[in-house]
């Protein structure tokens, strides 16, 4: 059985490749990987650019790839190779080591320029790029937006480190991991007798971030520049979790007042008021664009009220 062996680092070999290596008929590595550093393990060169490899080669072989978008890679596993793959997080630190050398002396100007608030308009903007993926399903852009997300992740580490009070990506994610042991005691200390589902969880995770925090109010750590729906939503959540009654959130006839009422009350009943409007916003919007491509395609070019109407999608 041939092999694919997905490398997360051009330097990093898989311990689980060994195995297929050492039995190895012949052993290929990608085009675009350093061929010296893998000469140890006896890499030759493709057979022929135009056959499959298992057609010129008698037994299995291994091919040594950075990506399985490779069309050797491909053509092998569609041919039933097994793939090895290399411990979870190499590609991380490829990602992190490619924003360094872009943010040092040499790599690329603008990147050299940047700092934290000439980045905020990115990460809105990526944010809101990765919903709109979630939102269509689409599985290509999602991947993509998930990169450019991390990407706002990694620059801001990096500037980060450039400081008199310097921090860096190691710390960042050093700190995620212990927040995320300290709040599943369950998962990572065996029990945690105020655990028993999702719910319940969900509560715990906040009463663990309160003392972990320090926090004096039920509302401490609300992000106030989050959308005003969700805004309303999350505070109206925390509140009602404080023991807060609904007779005191907001009350009047302006529509801040009723729009206020309307998110609380979305979210007190367990939806999420910014996701549902969205959804509708959404939907508004392709009916839109279809009723103006109708009305063009029956060659009106300025809409009257009764043509909006007429091509309205039923």
């Amino acid at each position: 059985m041939s092999t694919v062996v997905l490398l997360g680092s051009q330097t990093v070999l898989p311990a689980a490749a060994l195995p297929a290596l050492r039995g190895a008929a012949a052993v290929f590595a990608a085009p675009d990987l350093d061929a010296e550093v893998w000469a140890g393990l006896g890499v030759t060169a493709w057979p022929d650019e135009a056959a499959p490899a298992g057609e010129a080669v008698a037994g299995p072989v291994v091919y040594l790839t950075g990506s399985l978008d490779d069309p050797r890679a491909r053509e092998l596993v569609a041919a039933g190779a097994d793939v090895v793959r290399g411990p979870v997080g190499t590609g991380l630190v490829d990602a992190a080591l490619v924003m360094d050398r872009l943010r040092s002396p040499g790599g690329c100007p603008w990147d050299a320029e940047q700092d934290h608030k000439s980045l905020r308009q990115y990460l809105v903007e990526e944010t809101y790029e990765l919903l709109e993926a979630i939102e269509d399903g689409d599985r290509a852009a999602l991947r993509e937006e998930l990169g450019d997300v991390l990407l706002q992740v990694l620059f801001h580490a990096r500037i980060a480190a450039e400081d008199v009070d310097p921090f860096g990506i190691d710390e960042v994610a050093g700190d995620l991991v212990a927040k995320l042991v300290g709040r599943h005691p369950h998962v990572f200390e065996g029990h945690d007798p105020a655990v028993r589902d999702a719910h319940t969880q969900q509560h715990r995770w906040e009463e663990l971030k309160q003392v972990e925090k320090q926090r004096e109010s039920s509302v401490d750590g609300v992000a106030s520049g989050q959308p005003a729906v969700a805004l309303a939503g999350k505070l109206a959540q925390r509140t009602a979790r404080a023991g807060l009654p609904v007779d005191l959130l907001p009350e009047g006839d302006d529509t801040g007042s009723t729009l206020f009422a309307v998110a609380a009350l979305a979210k007190l009943a367990g939806e999420d008021p910014e996701t549902e409007l969205r959804a509708v916003a959404r939907r508004f919007e392709a009916k839109v664009r279809a009723a103006e491509s109708s009305a063009r395609a029956a060659g009106v070019e300025k809409l009257t009220a009764e043509d909006w109407r007429a091509h309205w999608p039923a």
